[in-house]
């Protein structure tokens, strides 16, 4: 009772301190000193440190040290993030050349959509130019990502469906950020068919081999072979089994809640990718942006674990990891830093054909999701109720009107009960 009167207080207070981000985000003023935001933005890391504290939450962390190692540093950064929230725009962007010198100069525009042309005829010498211009390092980087994220959502369906709806984002965004404008055939044939799909089947096979590999976790020295010592310390990095998930979205309300949950913020934290890049003036090819996605593919991997379990055995996992929220923060967080540094390009209007859309979309979600858990639900519990009186009134009659002769049989045999009883009683 202990742990969970602090679990709770300690949630109370980190839903308290995102309220009070989102205000300082949207509503407050960011005063021009330095000092001041510095000193504020420590007051929140100490709040933050607390919230975050493993004893807290009673929660018994169950991987390895490196897998600790990635939940210490996912503190660090959402501690980070928020010292750059509490920053005028000015300061927040040349804070980064602590980081690196090259950044905190504004970014060159590039056109990212061009020609879209497979074949160009206008350029005899190379007709195809078109297409080995867009074959980048973001290609593998693309086939790759996607790989990686199968391996942490272990379901192809969802990862299909991530994918396609990040492609319908870019095409309803292209006109916040220039990088989102792509060619129709880059869009679907390059980055849905080719690298995410590529990507996504090779990592089901991957699951599909870890899934059903034995695990022998014997101690390192007891290995007799070099190449058996690498591979065990190659699994060293990774959980100590591999679970097949099984979402299951539509077997209940709270399942289907759940994954569209997940989904929003795979999608979010995506954008956040391209986003972030924006507004802090980092190039694409930026290590920090590598950095970044190799610390989301770590604790991303152990809060869909953490998510997962809380789905499929609420009894036994009473409470969502911490990983879980920490990433769901760190999420939020960084979409914060987008809304403040860069307002005017979040606000930019969305074309009218494009809400309708997604007006649509969102309307069909909700229908279905009315019909599935509230009217089909209430349909077949009437159904299963007006059966099971008809069988009722049914049985009822079949006592009185003799409807199966059973009583008839019965009447009969005491009739001839009785007959033979004055036989007897004649030779008597």
């Amino acid at each position: 009772a202990k742990i969970d009167f602090f679990f709770y207080f300690v949630l109370g207070l980190l839903f308290i301190l995102t309220c009070a981000l989102v205000y300082v985000t949207l509503l407050e003023e960011t005063p021009h000193d330095t000092a001041y935001n510095t000193k504020s933005a420590l007051v929140f890391l100490v709040l933050l440190c607390f919230c975050m504290t493993d004893h807290v939450y009673g929660y018994v962390f169950v991987f390895a040290a490196y897998w600790r190692f990635w939940l210490c540093v996912s503190v660090v950064y959402e501690l980070f993030l928020i010292f750059i929230l509490f920053q005028t725009v000015h300061d927040g962007r040349q804070f980064m050349k602590y980081i690196d010198p090259k950044l905190g100069v504004p970014l060159p525009e590039r056109d990212y959509g061009g020609n879209c042309l497979i074949y160009d005829p206008g350029h005899p010498a190379d007709p195809f130019h078109n297409i080995w211009d867009k074959m980048d390092g973001f290609v593998p980087a693309h086939f790759l990502g996607w790989y990686i994220k199968t391996l942490m959502i272990r379901d192809w369906w969802m990862c299909m469906i991530i994918s396609v709806m990040f492609e319908f984002l870019e095409y309803s965004l292209e006109h916040q950020l220039p990088n989102f404008s792509e060619c129709w055939w880059d869009h679907w044939i390059m980055d849905v068919l080719m690298c995410n799909s590529l990507g996504i089947y090779c990592g089901m096979k991957t699951l599909g081999w870890l899934s059903m590999k034995p695990y022998q976790w014997q101690g390192l020295w007891n290995i007799p072979t070099y190449k058996g010592k690498i591979k065990r310390i190659a699994f060293q990095f990774t959980p100590y089994s591999w679970v097949k998930f099984e979402w299951r979205p539509a077997s209940n309300l709270r399942r289907w809640l759940a994954v569209l949950g997940i989904i929003f913020m795979f999608l979010l934290a995506e954008l956040n990718t391209f986003y972030l890049k924006f507004v802090l003036w980092m190039p694409p090819e930026h290590y920090l942006v590598l950095v970044r996605l190799i610390f989301f593919v770590n604790v991303g991997g152990v809060a869909m674990r953490e998510i997962y379990d809380f789905m499929d055995d609420p009894k036994f996992y009473k409470k969502l990891g911490q990983q879980a929220w920490i990433v769901a923060t760190i999420t939020v967080t960084e979409f914060l830093i987008v809304v403040k540094y860069d307002p005017n390009t979040i606000m930019l209007p969305i074309p009218f054909f494009v809400t309708q859309c997604w007006t649509l979309g969102i309307v069909l979600i909700f229908f279905w999701t009315l019909w599935r858990f509230f009217i089909r639900d209430i349909t077949l519990r009437y159904k299963e109720t007006h059966q099971r009186r008809q069988e009722g009134s049914s049985e009822q009659d079949r006592v009185p009107g003799h409807a199966d002769g059973s009583n008839l049989a019965t009447s009969g045999r005491s009739k001839l009960n009785g007959s033979m009883d004055t036989v007897r009683h004649r030779k008597s």
